[in-house]
């Protein structure tokens, strides 16, 4: 359903944005973490800058013991990714003090692109011994006479990697619990969002189907315009039927009296050539408004929306009653179909339809006539030279079909009489009632609700005439 694929389509871009906003907020929070993991380590090293700094600007016993006391044991473990180192710049052979944690080692100086080029103060980030990697910061300091120096401190920066680490697997948990709970907060709010939309749709699907006749109940308030408007649209398009029914019928009476008058004027002059051409005229002219008041009749039902017929009760009445009418000729109807199966349409256009075929079947059967109601999807195709081409307008699509045989065990037709017995007045046989007209009104019958009529050969041995038509 539409409904369901714009349910999708919600969903899918909420959670693609919910997706991309948990994403980008949990870089920024990691980003801003880190940052402040490395400011919170970088006063830590600073702390031991400045007492180094202390140590030579006033340094005891001559500085030959420098510093006194750090006051970090790692400095004194060897490779321990602690280390301070002191270097003298302005003697002809550099002059290198450093932690024991060194070893034999030298802590490198950082890149002018890491700090900014000839700053007193510098931080970053540098490879140390062991491939070690290094948070390192060195500040430059002149003594004047006493000399100029560069004094380095740095630490493990694994430390910032292993706090950094730890905090994105925590953000990233809680990340991917909120992600889980506003994706099941945003596929509840879309399908109970949507909920009314596709009440409306099952609601307007009942409409059609005929199980109801107006949408009912309760929507949010977003939704009651549409559900108003659409119920005043049904109200308006049957006043507007109601109106054409009733312009048909006055039609009707209208040129019903005209027409007498004029065929009874002309049966009055007797043989005279001329009342004979007004009375043939006039009779083409009474049976063509009659065919088209039934055209608009049928047309101004069609467009009701909602019509039901329940099939078997029709059959089985229409059965009683032509085997009453042929009861002289002890004609047997057998009926075989569903307990229910519907009719999208009016229930007295399908009597008219099933009553003209039975009638026609019950006049040429020998003894037996067969019914059988089957409601299916869409409709077998007729084989060709079989199907009516006035007939030839069936949906061959995926909506509900109903089909409506009836089989007689008379003489059957042959394919050229086929085509010729659906014409409107023709008879094969004048020696049998009728006007001719039975066959013909339940083409054009079934065309107008989109059906077909397909003529062939009864498994009986006479005619099988195949009625299609829509079902609810």
């Amino acid at each position: 359903m539409r409904t369901n694929s714009l349910a999708l389509r919600l969903f899918l871009w909420a959670a693609g944005w919910t997706l991309i906003i948990l994403i980008v907020t949990g870089i920024a929070l990691s980003t801003l973490y880190r940052h402040a993991v490395e400011r919170a380590f970088d006063r830590r090293l600073d702390v031991y800058l400045r007492t180094l700094v202390a140590d030579v600007a006033s340094p005891e016993d001559g500085g030959e013991n420098f510093p006194q006391s750090i006051g970090e044991p790692l400095f004194e473990l060897p490779l321990s990714g602690w280390y301070w180192q002191v270097t003298r710049l302005d003697s002809k052979t550099p002059e290198v003090r450093s932690s024991r944690s060194l070893w034999d080692s030298a802590l490198p100086q950082l890149n002018d692109d890491q700090s900014a080029a000839g700053a007193e103060y510098r931080q970053g980030y540098a490879q140390g011994p062991e491939d070690q990697e290094l948070r390192i910061v060195e500040r430059n300091i002149d003594l004047g006479d006493d000399g100029k120096y560069l004094i380095e401190v740095a630490g493990d920066a694994s430390e910032i990697d292993d706090e950094t680490r730890s905090f994105d697997g925590v953000i990233s948990a809680i990340f991917a619990a909120l992600t889980l709970a506003l994706l099941l907060t945003t596929a509840l709010q879309v399908r109970f969002g949507l909920a009314p939309l596709t009440r409306i749709s099952q609601r307007l699907a009942a409409i059609r189907s005929g199980r109801a006749e107006r949408l009912e109940g309760k929507f949010p308030v977003e939704i009651a315009p549409l559900a108003r408007e659409t119920n005043a649209l049904l109200e308006a398009n049957r006043e507007i039927v109601e109106r054409a029914r009733t312009h048909v019928g006055n039609l009707a009476h209208a040129l019903k009296t005209p027409l007498s008058v004029i065929v009874n004027e002309a049966a009055g002059r007797g043989d005279d050539p001329l009342a004979q051409k007004v009375r043939e005229q006039a009779d083409i002219m009474r049976d063509q408004v009659a065919r088209q008041l039934e055209r608009a009749r049928l047309a101004a039902r069609l467009t009701v929306v909602g019509t039901l017929t329940d099939v078997p009760p029709v059959v089985t009445a229409l059965a009683r009653t032509m085997e009453k009418l042929y009861r002289e000729r002890d004609i047997a109807i057998a009926v075989d179909m569903p307990e229910h199966a519907f009719f999208r349409g009016e229930q007295q256009d399908l009597e008219e339809m099933i009553g003209n075929l039975v009638d026609n079947g019950c006049k040429w059967a020998q003894s037996r006539v067969a019914i059988e109601v089957v409601a299916d999807r869409a409709g077998a195709e007729p084989d060709k030279g079989q199907r009516n081409q006035k007939a030839d307008t069936a949906d061959n699509g995926e909506k509900p079909r109903l089909r409506i045989i009836v089989d007689d065990d008379g003489p059957g037709l042959s394919a050229g009489e086929r085509e010729q017995v659906a014409l409107r007045g023709r008879r094969l046989d004048e020696t049998k009632p009728g006007s001719g007209l039975g066959l013909s009104i339940v083409v054009e019958l079934a065309g107008l609700y989109s059906g077909g009529l397909t003529l062939g050969t009864a498994p009986i041995g006479g005619l099988r005439a195949e009625l299609a038509l829509p079902a609810g």
